[in-house]
């Protein structure tokens, strides 16, 4: 960690150091600062990111880099369609040395999960996933185990126009806190990124190089901190609205679900602290609005994510803030 690191220093705003955070990342993560933004909001609000586009456009790079910033170990797990739910959760297996049977302990046992490619597994592989992402604990053969704290499951997923993917079940979309895009890069920004990797410099690398700006103390200390800024009744409620205009709106009934609704609050209040206020605004609600409601929102034959996006964007720009 570089002396003008300042995860420990008490006396840089959370503003500054957002801004640290993402000028780190945007040295590997090019010219995608909302992005950025986005997916430490997710994070400090405790949530799980799906991250989701077409191969090639940084979404691992973006996990990886996420990893390294916040000083967390992090295991990557690559879902195929012949993985089985044994293969992350972990088993039981016979020590012929002690006559017993003991756990190991699978993949999923680490800090933040990089679930790459998820919706290449089966549907029953990614169910093995719920647990874990909602009450931060597995059941292995009828035994409960405890995750680490914190544990985040931070997945990619490809189009599901591609070749060899899966719908993820509502449920499993439900738990993710987040979808991010990340999309193409704009041309300075391509363009940079042809440069470097025509000068032979791996991403693996780049992320080595960078100076972590949390650790577990310094982020469970912001994530609390986060628990205290305030949330009018008044803001609550055109939340509520907005779920209840996702409902009214979508022809199959398939609108905002209260879990999405108390995520929607969660991330507005996070994205506020992040801006550096003790007060969450409408305006909180609109920057993260598309991002938690998105995929929500989305009915599983449209495997773009436009409807979705669409139908967040038009809830967003039709309920009245007051």
């Amino acid at each position: 960690m570089s002396e003008a690191s300042p995860r420990m220093n008490t006396e840089n705003s959370i503003n500054s150091i957002l801004k640290v955070f993402v000028s780190r990342a945007s040295q590997v993560v090019f010219g995608k600062e909302r992005e950025i933004q986005l997916a430490l909001t997710c994070i400090l609000a405790r949530g799980h990111l799906l991250i989701e586009d077409v191969p090639g456009v940084g979404k691992t790079t973006l996990v990886k880099t996420l990893a390294k910033l916040l000083d967390l170990p992090v295991t990557r797990v690559q879902f195929t369609n012949d993985m089985l739910p044994a293969d992350l959760l972990g088993g039981r297996i016979y020590d012929a040395k002690t006559g017993e049977f003991r756990t190991v302990q699978g993949p999923i046992f680490s800090h933040i999960v990089l679930a790459d490619e998820l919706n290449r597994a089966t549907p029953k592989t990614q169910s093995a996933c719920l647990q874990a992402m909602e009450e931060g604990e597995v059941s292995i053969e009828g035994q409960v185990h405890k995750l680490p704290d914190p544990f985040f499951v931070i997945a990619t997923q490809n189009p599901r126009t591609q070749v060899g993917t899966y719908a993820l079940p509502e449920s499993q979309i439900d738990r993710f806190l987040m979808r991010v895009e990340l999309g193409y890069p704009t041309p300075p920004s391509e363009h940079r990124l042809i440069r470097e990797g025509l000068q032979s410099r791996s991403s693996t690398e780049q992320v080595a190089k960078l100076d972590a700006v949390f650790d577990s103390a310094s982020l469970r200390h912001h994530q609390v901190s986060i628990e205290r800024v305030t949330i009018s009744d008044a803001l609550l409620s055109y939340v509520q609205r907005l779920a209840l205009y996702t409902r009214a709106e979508s022809p199959a009934g398939q609108g905002l679900s209260p879990r999405g609704a108390i995520s929607l609050a969660k991330a507005a209040r996070a994205w506020a602290y992040l801006e550096g206020r003790q007060m969450t605004l409408p305006e909180d609600v609109q920057a993260v609005g598309v991002a938690v409601m998105g995929h929500r929102l989305n009915p599983t034959e449209d495997p773009s994510g436009e409807t979705g996006r669409r139908r967040a964007e038009d809830a967003l720009a039709k309920v009245a803030v007051v």
